[in-house]
Parts: structure tokens; C-alpha cells; sequence
């Protein structure tokens, strides 16, 4: 990992050096991708020129701070660099603490569950967006326990939850997506839509005082197209990106690695523009995260990602602008393959490694705590002078 506030040397990404992808012996070769701004700056006007990265001179504060506290230098580990980046994010040492911490669902159906990816029917997106809003879910029960808030969009589920209201549909795209594998997901237009609402969310959230920003997905077959992002955008195998979801057994694997190969097919062709990637291969609730984590940039708000899903979206904001990693943290390691492959090529070191693969933003929810108490030790925590001029008062 890049140490916490100090900017690197700028580097596209699509220009790093990486094992050129395998679907199928008879596929034609990749088609060549926009490796140069021109194109994400025409798609992006001004994008790329406000998104900086968190201060180095406050990382610099923070890490003699951290060295003159009542410890040893480094005792701490892991939590001195949290912190240093905490501090350099708010611009400010000591920081203040992460009080105010919200969590965004983003929610989808996707056609490609009809193909049999999943374990669980279609119907349980929405079931599961009414339990978010009912609060029973378990990123509901791990949002309280750290004090943070939870708002579940329906960026394109596959029914009416209108009853629900417009904190909850305001945003909607469409109802689901097209099968990736034979069809796009969405239009160009409606992937347009999607990430200018997931701007628009991290504005409402940064206007209204968040400190901190969790992405969480709901989607039945969601890790399928988050599979093909990845495979797609890191240049990995198929067979190394496809994992097993909701638990599917073997022959569930195996349509699920012909939908991502076929997907994959489709989408080469496509990855000159991130928003017409996202039109072919992704989905209204991915392009809309996408779009949150972008804005979480430019407003220099940090995030915590969470599994497969909220990666490969990472991925993208990457590709559209490759400073905005540099505000977000790993919050877990799923145990999904593809979520490793993401977070090795944007070269973050996930903070929790507990086997979990529930997506909705649980695993970085169980990260947070540890990034509210490196912060809190970092501005709390006495200095070693006054502890020793105690003893000498003593």
C-alpha cells in the first residue's frame, strides 16, 4: 500500500503491465483500450483536475505525532497508518473522530440470474431491500454497533418498491438488467443516469456531515457482472474470477463461468469508455457506486470498500480517475476470488480477513471500529513528554 498522505507518481493504469486475459482459445484478440486521458476528460469535463489527494503535510504532522506519543515508535502498527491517513483525508491533526459514518445499499436485479449463477431466486433482492429498510438486516445490526446510518437505494431491482418512498426509489433506473452474457445490461443513457445519481448521493451524504462513506450492494447474481469487471479490467482468467456467491454448487460454477466468459466476450470491445463498460456488462447499482465512490473524491471524503461488488466499482473510479484510491480503504477480504484480484491492483491491504461473503456492506462495517480507534489514539492518546514531566513533577 502507498504510505497515507504522500502523492505518488501519477500512473495510468491502463498502461501497467498485466497477464493478457483467456476466455476462449477461438476469441479475437482484446481490442486495444483508451490508455490515455483524452477520452476520460472528454466523457469527464474537469473531473480529473478535482480530485487531489488527502494532505501530505498533515500525514507528515500525524506520523511526528504519532512518534511523540506516550509509546514506543511503531508499537501501534498498522493503526499509526490508519490514523495518518484519517488525519491527512480531514486535512487536520490531531483528527477529529469518525462519528458520523453512513452506509448506502446500492440495490439491483440482474438478468443473468436467470441463467441459474445464483443459489437464491431473484425475489430475494427485494425482500432484502424491505428488510434494510426494516432494519433487521445484518449491515443493519452491524451499523448500529458502530453508530452508523444506513440508506438503502433501489437503483434498478426487479419490482415495484414504490411504497416504500422516494429515500428509497428516487434514484431507480429500471427494473433489472439485461442478461450480460447475450445483451446489455442497460443503455448508455440509463448508465449515464445511474453514475450521475451515485454522485449526487455522495454530495447529499458529504452536504449533511458524513466523515465516512461504506458502499453496500444487494443484488441476487450481482457478483456475476462485478466477476466480469474485474476479469475485464485487471486482465485476469476467467477461471480466476469466478467464485461461488451465494454458495452455488458445482454446476451452478460452472454457468456462472460460461455467463462471465460470454459477458467477458462482449464487453472487451467496450472498455475505451468506463460508462459504455458499465452499459454492456454492469449494471444501474454498479455504475451508480461507481459514480459515489468518484464524488467521495472530489468532496475528499474517505470510504471503506466492502466485497466483490464495491471493488469492482472501485476498479472503474479507478480507471476514471486513478486518484480517487487514494481515499479509500479495504475494509475486509471476501472469499470471493475476483475481490482479491481488485483490491491486489489497487493496492490496498484489507484491514479484517474473516471469511465473509455477504456483501451489503457487513464486511466493511466490522473494519470500521478498528479505523475509529486509530483515529481516536491518534488525537487522544497523551504525549510521552508530559508523561515523563508528570513523573519528574512527581
Amino acid at each position: 500500500m502507498t504510505e497515507p498522505g504522500v502523492m505518488p507518481e501519477p500512473i495510468d493504469p491502463t498502461e501497467r503491465a498485466t497477464p493478457a486475459a483467456t476466455t476462449n482459445a477461438a476469441e479475437p484478440a482484446a481490442k486495444p483500450t483508451d490508455s490515455g486521458g483524452t477520452r476520460r476528460r472528454e466523457r469527464f469535463p474537469g473531473l480529473l483536475d478535482a480530485i487531489g489527494v488527502p494532505d501530505a503535510q498533515v500525514a507528515a504532522q500525524a506520523r511526528q505525532r504519532w512518534d511523540a506519543l506516550a509509546k514506543p515508535r511503531g508499537a501501534l502498527g498498522r493503526l499509526e497508518e490508519l490514523g495518518t491517513w484519517v488525519a491527512a483525508t480531514q486535512g487536520r491533526c490531531p483528527p477529529d473522530l469518525l462519528t458520523d459514518v453512513r452506509v448506502v445499499v446500492f440495490a439491483g436485479d440482474h438478468g443473468v440470474a436467470a441463467s441459474g449463477v445464483s443459489a437464491y431466486p431473484a425475489a430475494v433482492t427485494e425482500a432484502m431491500v424491505r428488510t434494510f429498510v426494516a432494519g433487521g438486516a445484518a449491515v443493519n445490526v452491524l451499523a448500529r454497533q458502530v453508530g452508523a446510518s444506513v440508506q438503502v437505494l433501489d437503483l434498478g431491482v426487479a419490482a415495484d418498491t414504490s411504497d416504500l418512498g422516494p429515500a428509497v426509489t428516487a434514484h431507480k433506473v429500471r427494473a433489472g438488467t439485461g442478461s450480460i452474457d447475450v445483451e446489455d445490461a442497460m443503455t448508455l443513457a440509463e448508465a449515464e443516469q445511474a453514475f450521475a445519481a451515485g454522485r449526487a448521493v455522495a454530495d447529499a451524504a458529504v452536504d449533511s456531515g458524513a466523515q465516512l462513506l461504506v458502499a453496500g450492494d444487494m443484488g441476487i447474481a450481482n457478483t456475476t457482472p462485478a466477476s466480469v469487471l474485474v476479469a475485464l479490467l485487471t486482465r485476469a482468467e476467467v477461471v480466476d474470477v469466478v467464485g461461488r456467491g451465494t454458495g452455488i454448487d458445482d454446476a451452478g460454477w460452472m454457468r456462472k463461468a460460461a455467463a462471465v466468459r460470454d459477458a467477458c466476450f462482449r464487453g472487451r470491445a467496450r472498455m475505451a469508455d468506463m460508462l459504455d463498460l458499465l452499459a454492456a456488462v454492469g449494471g444501474p447499482d454498479i455504475a451508480a457506486m461507481t459514480g459515489f465512490f468518484v464524488q467521495a473524491a472530489v468532496r475528499r471524503t474517505p470510504v471503506v470498500l466492502d466485497g466483490v461488488v464495491s471493488s469492482a466499482a472501485a476498479l472503474l473510479a479507478h480507471r476514471i480517475a486513478f486518484t480517487t484510491v487514494r481515499w479509500q480503504q479495504a475494509g475486509h477480504r471476501s472469499t470471493e476470488p475476483a475481490h482479491a484480484l481488485a483490491l491486489d491492483r489497487l493496492g490496498l491491504t484489507p484491514l479484517v480477513d474473516a471469511q465473509m461473503r455477504l456483501g451489503e456492506g457487513t464486511g466493511a462495517l466490522v473494519a470500521v471500529p478498528t479505523l475509529q480507534a486509530a483515529t481516536a489514539l491518534l488525537a487522544h492518546m497523551a504525549l510521552l513528554e508530559d508523561v515523563l514531566a508528570d513523573v519528574g513533577d512527581g
